[in-house]
């Protein structure tokens, strides 16, 4: 066991987060946390990481863990560039390296004795260095941070020159690539397109350790997750299985709750039947009888378990105030660039009534540009796009751009339906969970979920026939993602949707268009169709393993080691030479003498360009074995 909560409790100055939470986590779990925005799921994390102290009961953590948290491996050092900032997560092995080869420099020069000790610690070393990825560590610190979503160029960028989002998948490369066994994972698919957040599904099914995962992407939690906590109503429920099966069993759960729940009441119901019977006797038996009754009501009442409250769920409905035409959208020929860079080109749609359409593709590739163009927002490089007759559409952008920072949540309903009673805006803004004097925070005030909600409530107000939607799940917690999934399934009108939310696109998705790269294609179905045509394109991997004696392979790395450390040396030492002679030429093309001599100017200029060029070709080879 690598991790135990016993009575866990935490409040913050009397505010109930959660209490008496117990669970074990063994090594090699992949753990999912769930819950709605504030419910505690960061706090849990703070507690394990020892940041803060829980009100009641203890965290059990094992003397053999590392943890490791992606605020532990932030960017430190703004000079260095992406890679470099990456390659300090193996900075064990840099020291092992460095040691590796001052014993080689004093093998060379000790007694047998010493020899023989020093030989030792090699192979220890050399054993710890392969175990710790020392033979491979640069390529793979290189190939996270391609896996995360960076580019060649941006790996070379200083750390100070890049995002905030692009720092975050360094640090998230650093972590990953950590000797920590126990990972803490807050968000990790956040700014991360679909092919990054497959690559990190793959990394961590690979992984060799204990993850906690908090994380809103289902698709992401059902591939990778073994267990489930769920924080809810200040309750900490832990369940075998990813989500998807920690849903089933939490449905089966409530079920039998209400089932239960009714049969107390309807008990409890015949009893006090009875007990009114009794009184109409007024007999001592009777009274004996009522006091007995009351006592099993008491006892019933006590165990009573009441259902958890709906109360505050989403209620999401998008209602049609007019139907479209058959014919809804049709993209013909649209392409677009921002300066040499192209987005996309000659992107053909026809979309119909009812249809479900979804945009997929990486980062950047032009997925809220396009749906900018269909809105009018932005004008395209060529071709056009034409509605249909009576399309009323309602536009969710990633950014919500339009919203007025400054006004209150009530505010910013009300100046768009000036016409719409107070009451039923305060109703409606209810059902999406603002109460009270919820409805007075002011939009600039409100977390991205919440304002997400403002805007999903004013498309749903306008009575919209088309929903042209930019990652509408990107600021939701799962509840709400779920209950906006309903609200879709049950729309009468057509969706365009672009989102990197798999879960959601297979829930909802009738067909797909893909921003490839240099085409555009379209598929039939939903993302698992998609997936299931692209693994089917792919060269079957062999299945054949190597197999290597470990002691061989040990060996033969040291082999490599020594080798590639004496061709380094051998290099740095004929790069010194070349110098002295190149500057010995330098200085002999001044002398008086020689500078009047045109043969002897064009002999030393061809030879100092030879041994130019041979001292490139050293600096090349100089910098590749030092990769």
């Amino acid at each position: 066991m690598i991790l135990s909560a016993q009575g866990l409790s935490i409040d913050f100055a009397g505010d109930l987060i959660f209490c008496d939470a117990n669970f074990d986590i063994e090594d090699l779990d992949r753990v999912g946390l769930i819950g709605a925005n504030g419910t505690g799921k960061t706090t849990l994390f703070r507690i394990i990481t020892g940041e803060i102290e829980p009100t009641t009961g203890n965290i059990f953590i094992s003397k053999n863990a590392t943890v490791g948290t992606v605020e532990q491996h932030a960017c430190t050092n703004p000079a260095l560039t992406a890679y470099q900032e990456t390659l300090t997560a193996f900075n064990d092995v840099i020291e092992i390296e460095k040691r590796l080869e001052n014993i080689r420099n004093q093998i060379e020069l000790c007694d047998k004795n010493k020899r023989i000790e020093l030989i030792e610690e090699q192979d220890r070393l050399i054993d710890v260095y392969i175990k710790r990825d020392g033979l491979t560590y640069k390529a793979r610190a290189k190939s996270a941070l391609i896996g995360l979503g960076l580019t060649e160029d941006e790996i070379n960028l200083q750390v100070s020159h890049l995002s905030g989002g692009q720092k975050t998948k360094v640090s998230l490369a650093k972590l990953l690539l950590s000797n920590a066994n126990l990972i803490l994972l807050d968000e990790p698919t956040n700014h991360l397109d679909i092919n990054s957040v497959e690559w990190l599904e793959d990394f961590l099914k690979k992984y060799n350790g204990t993850a906690i995962i908090i994380s809103h992407d289902r698709y992401f939690l059902d591939k990778t997750t073994t267990k489930t906590i769920e924080i809810e109503h200040n309750r900490v429920t832990m369940t075998n299985g990813n989500y998807s099966r920690f849903m089933q069993l939490k449905q089966e759960r409530l079920e039998f709750q209400r089932r239960e729940y009714l049969k107390t009441i309807k008990e409890i119901k015949r009893i006090e039947g009875i007990i009114a019977q009794q009184v109409t006797f007024s007999q001592e038996r009777n009274y004996i009888t009522i006091a007995s009754k009351q006592k099993q009501i008491d006892r019933l009442k006590a165990e009573l378990v009441k259902p958890e409250s709906e109360e505050a769920e989403l209620k999401l409905s998008f209602p049609i105030a007019s139907e479209s035409g058959n014919d809804v959208l049709f993209v013909e020929n649209v392409s677009k660039s921002f300066g040499d860079k192209k987005l996309f080109d000659d992107v053909n749609m026809n979309i119909y009534k009812g249809e479900r359409v979804f945009l997929v593709g990486p980062n950047g590739c032009g997925k809220s540009t396009l749906l900018k163009i269909i809105m009018g927002k932005l004008t395209s490089d060529t071709g056009r796009v034409i509605f249909g007759h009576n399309t009323r559409v309602g536009y969710f952008e990633q950014v919500q751009t339009e919203i007025t920072s400054e006004k209150t949540v009530l505010d910013e309903v009300y100046d768009r339906f000036p016409k719409m009673l107070s009451g039923e805006i305060r109703k409606h803004l209810a059902a999406f969970q603002f109460r009270g004097d919820d409805v007075f925070k002011r939009m600039c005030d409100l977390s991205g979920g919440e304002r997400a909600k403002v805007a999903l409530l004013v498309i749903m107000l306008r009575g919209s026939n088309v929903l042209l939607l930019d990652e509408p799940t990107n600021h939701l917690d799962v509840a709400s993602a779920e209950h906006l999934e309903r609200a879709l399934s049950d729309y009468k009108g057509t969706i365009i949707c672009a989102s990197h939310d798999r879960y959601f696109i297979n829930k909802l998705a009738s067909r797909i268009f893909v921003f490839a790269p240099d085409e555009f294609k379209e598929i039939e179905g939903n993302y698992d169709t998609y997936k299931s045509i692209l693994d089917s394109a792919l060269p079957e991997k062999s299945e054949k393993v190597d197999t290597v004696n470990d002691y061989k392979l040990r060996k033969e790395a040291a082999s490599l080691e020594r080798k590639r450390q004496t061709r380094i040396a051998k290099i740095e030492a004929e790069i010194v030479e070349l110098e002295e002679e190149i500057n010995f030429l330098s200085d002999e093309l001044k002398r008086p003498e020689i500078s009047s001599d045109y043969i002897k100017i064009t002999e030393i200029t061809d030879k100092l360009t030879e041994l130019q060029k041979r001292e490139d070709e050293l600096f090349l080879e100089w910098e590749e074995l030092n990769l």
